[in-house]
């Protein structure tokens, strides 16, 4: 569900103090269009959408979440915006974000 060598590398580039900046804002961003798309969901926006939520889910390592955004982008890009399962986008989203503030949590336990 996350790509940890990914994280690693990301906090490497930017060093531990700004990661955690870094973090916050994806965070803030990726749930203000995770919101949009549970409260009022408009398959007008979904390109646009899922096209910045897979660029933000690789930059910080949820590749699962990559990966259904990009089968969601290239479906609303040809037309077929209903049949994409913005749940199933909502719900990778919250899995990896759990998952991913868990470790966080515990790396910074042990450390």
């Amino acid at each position: 569900m996350i790509d940890w060598d990914r994280v690693n590398e990301l906090r490497l580039e930017v060093g531990a103090e700004d990661f955690a900046d870094v973090v916050e804002i994806f965070l803030e961003e990726v749930d203000e269009v995770i919101t949009r798309l549970t409260d009022q969901p408009d398959p007008a926006t979904f390109e646009d959408d899922l096209h910045f939520l897979k660029g933000c889910a690789l930059n910080l390592g949820f590749a699962a979440l990559s990966d259904i955004c990009q089968d969601g982008e290239q479906k609303a890009a040809s037309g077929d915006a209903d049949s994409i399962d913005i749940p199933a986008v909502i719900e990778t989203y919250g899995k990896s974000k759990q998952e991913f503030l868990a470790r966080q949590i515990g790396d910074n336990a042990a450390a």
